[in-house]
């Protein structure tokens, strides 16, 4: 019988966030598959858990899929940790789901831990339906997905790492004017959690005079103007 991979979230911050059920599980799997097992030792000596563990992280996924997946078919349980967060969400873990599901692999994913969301909530922005955007291309198609973003009416969340804030920010007021409305939050669940909340150009003046420190989770406002095509939708209906 097959065995079972778990998706087990991990603290993003206070180590106090790890669910009951989280630490149950890794206790229990024959072996976790952590991003750096250096950040998830701390974890597992907090919690005492003991648990076989072995780096899964994006440069070694790819040729470590045929093996994990032929423990899964033998019967074994395995769980994958990101180094904060959920796996998968910009973190490790998609193409080891993908594979084991295409093998037959049973899949769990256990709620808990997701940067983006609190971050997204509380923005003040709508949260009903929104866009999760990730980390945006460093040079090769960046200018692009700016440029594509500009007709997106849903409220926006992109991650981003503290020495390529102030350019992002730059970019944002460039490309989706100054005054856009934009909630930026660091360090979320950490004794240095923030949330800066104004138009663009406010977020780039207070973050170039106060140097970028932690993550950053960055939720952008959606355009409020109709996109170019429903312009055009609408003279051609009014002649």
């Amino acid at each position: 019988m097959a065995g079972k991979l778990y998706l087990v979230p991990t603290p993003i911050g206070n180590l106090q966030d790890m669910t009951f059920r989280a630490v149950e599980v890794l206790n229990q799997v024959d072996l976790i598959l952590a991003e750096d097992t250096r950040t998830s030792a701390k974890l597992c000596k907090h919690y005492d858990i003991l648990t076989p563990m072995k780096s899964h992280h994006m440069h070694n996924e790819h040729k470590m899929l045929q093996g994990v997946v032929a423990q899964l078919q033998s019967g074994a349980s395995v769980a994958v940790i990101s180094d904060a967060g959920t796996p998968g969400i910009s973190d490790p873990g998609f193409l080891l789901v993908r594979a084991a599901l295409q093998d037959g692999v049973d899949i769990e994913c256990l709620p808990g831990p997701t940067a983006f969301v609190p971050a997204l909530v509380a923005s003040g922005l709508p949260c009903d339906r929104f866009v999760f955007e990730g980390f945006l291309p460093v040079k090769k198609g960046r200018q692009t997905r700016l440029t594509e973003l500009t007709q997106e009416t849903r409220t926006m969340v992109f991650y981003e790492s503290p020495h390529k804030l102030l350019k992002t920010l730059s970019d944002f007021c460039s490309v989706f004017g100054p005054e856009r409305f934009i909630s930026v939050s660091r360090e979320i669940s950490k004794l240095h959690e923030e949330t800066i909340r104004g138009t663009c150009h406010s977020a780039l003046e207070h973050f170039t005079l106060q140097a970028p420190r932690g993550e950053f989770v960055i939720i952008l406002a959606g355009s409020t103007k109709p996109s170019t095509k429903e312009k055009g939708s609408k003279n051609t209906m009014s002649q």
